[in-house]
Parts: structure tokens; sequence; C-alpha cells
């Protein structure tokens, strides 16, 4: 008998572990979700899968790959598709270096387009800035978008709270022209992973507008709208009306934008902005005009050292994720998802 009920028991327990599980992993991220950006970019280089890891174990909800292809057509993790400045391709491989336009901007370096996936991982990645640490250099591969879902996938079981993927398609039109499309691998991708519905821990973000509009019909994932400081998309720049960031960020741009994304990806000046010697001055009305047209606003980037944090914070990074909380936004993107763990989320574990 008693060892019947202790198997009753067991039973019991399994069943209501797995459900409590299971809540853990649909249960939504507390705002604002916390996006490790490149990774964990202020500890290791970024976009690396030890970078990535350690983003989420640190406390981040999503994990942030911007894709460039290959010239085999296979998405990878990296800033840029110059790669030059984050991989060792110049050791490796210093007779492709070339000068080419991108975006109307003439650059030179090593281009992941000129690289086969089995080059690209013969490569080793690199701190891409000199005041951080290079103790990881060498150490560590470029991934790939499946690899990048997989580890996600992978962090959420072992840490039992979702993990997200947030990838930006870098230089859309760019790839385009060459025949080497990002959106239908990146669809691809996620769909081979059951990523693709709207619930799904998934956002999309480009600073182009038209790729985001083609992809509103192919997925039901979220999507974001970049918006930077100044400039504007570039596949915009011929356009008679909604040109520039600052025709955007009006409330005829925010309803146009609602047509076809969910939110906007804001560079953090838009919402707080600053003089010429750092210091902030007082906030825009951007996060309220925003929410009023529908849309969720995620803000960019938020860095610890002093040539990024105004003076205004004295000091004190943990200041500014304060600010934008209490500002309303619904995501931070952050090179250091430890410090906006312990200013957003005191209490967590992770």
């Amino acid at each position: 008998m008693v060892g019947r009920q202790g198997c009753r028991w067991s039973a019991r327990t399994l069943v209501a572990t797995t459900i409590a599980a299971a809540t853990a992993l649909a249960a939504p991220p507390a705002k604002p979700i916390i996006i490790g950006h490149r990774g964990a970019a202020g500890h290791r280089p970024e976009h690396t899968l030890a970078g990535y890891r350690l983003a989420a174990e640190m406390g981040a909800d999503f994990i942030e790959p911007d894709l460039v292809a290959t010239k085999d057509g296979v998405l990878i993790a990296r800033h840029e598709n110059e790669i030059g400045a984050t991989t060792d391709a110049a050791d490796r491989f210093p007779e492709r270096r070339r000068t080419k336009e991108v975006d109307g901007e003439a650059v030179t370096g090593w281009f992941s387009e000129d690289f086969t996936l089995a080059e690209i991982k013969t490569l080793r990645a690199r701190e891409r800035l000199p005041f951080r640490s290079h103790e990881y250099d060498g150490q560590f591969q470029v991934p790939t978008f499946d690899e990048v879902i997989d580890l996600a996938q992978q962090l959420g079981r072992e840490l039992a709270r979702p993990v997200g993927v947030y990838p930006e398609t870098k230089h859309p039109s760019y790839f385009r022209q060459l025949g080497l499309p990002l959106e239908d691998k990146m669809v691809a991708s996620l769909g081979r992973h059951g990523w693709n519905r709207h619930e799904d821990p998934v956002f999309v973000q480009s600073f182009e507008t038209q790729n985001l509009r083609a992809l509103r019909a192919r997925t039901h994932v979220r999507l974001i709208q970049l918006l930077d400081e100044r400039g504007g998309p570039w596949d915009r720049r011929g356009a008679a009306t909604l040109r520039t960031a600052a025709d955007l960020v009006t409330d005829a741009g925010l309803r146009d934008i609602a047509t076809y994304a969910d939110g906007i990806g804001a560079n953090r000046r838009l919402i707080v902005p600053a003089a010429a010697d750092g210091l902030l001055l007082p906030p825009t009305d951007l996060v309220r005009r925003a929410h009023a047209a529908g849309l969720v606003v995620h803000v960019w980037t938020l860095r610890n050292e002093p040539s990024f944090l105004s003076p205004s914070y004295r000091g004190r990074p943990e200041a500014e994720y304060e600010q934008f909380r209490d500002l309303g936004v619904d995501g931070i993107f952050t090179d250091f998802a430890d410090t906006a763990r312990a200013a957003l989320r005191p209490s967590s574990r992770r």
C-alpha cells in the first residue's frame, strides 16, 4: 500500500512538475524585456554562441543575431557583411580584401558574400572594440542562424523560461541585388524550428521598410521597424514621403508603420535626447505616441562604459535602465544583460 501510494505521489509530482515547467515556458517575460544585443557583447566577442548563451544566463529574454548571407546563401550571425573587423578573415584570407559600395558608402574589407559557409567556419571571432577584453579572441566560430535558434530553444529548456530570437536583416536591398535575399532563408529557418506564430518568442527587425511589408504577408511573427536618430531607411531614399527617421516618428509615420509592423526599435536618443556634451535633455513623447498607434517600443542600445553612458547618470548605468523603464518602453537592447537584470529585476534569480 505504501509503495503504491508512493508511486501515485511520484506520478502526481511528475505531472505537477511538467505542468509547472510548461507554464514557465509559456509565461511572457516581465516588461521591459531584456534583449541581449549581439549576445553578451560587453563580455564576449559579439555574435558567438558563447556570447548568446551568457546573455541568456545573465537574464536576457531574447538574443539578437544580425543576419548576413554567405556566398552559398547560408545566413550567418555578423553585425555587418564586412567581417574583417570581427573575425580573423584578414589573417586567413588576405587576398579576399575588397572595396564595395554598401548602401551608398564605400567599404573596404572582407565580405561575407565572398566566402562559402565552409570557409566561414574556418574563421574565429574577435572583439571589435579596443577598450573591451580581447581574452576570448580566436576561441569561437561564426554561427549560422539555424545554430542560434537551436541554442535559444535549448536555453529555454535549460532555464525553464522562454529565450527568444530577435534577428535583424542587414542590408536587405544590397543582398537582394546580389541574388542572396535574406528573408526567404530566415522565414524557412524559423519554420523548420516551429516558430512562425505571433505568440512565438520571435521579433524580426529591419532598418528598411519594404522587406518588412513583404514579410507581413509571409509570417505571423512580430515585426519591428528600426529607427535611427538621423538618416532614414535606405529603401525609402527616393520616396516622396516618409523618407527620413524624422518623418517616421511623426504621428502619420507611426500610423503607417502600424500597418505592417508590431513595433518600433528606436535609437535611445529619439526618446531621451542629449546635448553635445552628453548631458540629457527632457524626454520626448515618442513612447506615448507610439503606444497610441498600437506599437510596442524597444530602445537601443544601453552600455555600461563611460564612452556610451551619459554623465547625467553619474557613473551608474542602472539609472539609464530605470529611466527607460519609467518612461514605459517595452524592451531594452543591451550589451550587458547582467546590468539590465540587476536594474529591472533585482529579485530575479536569472
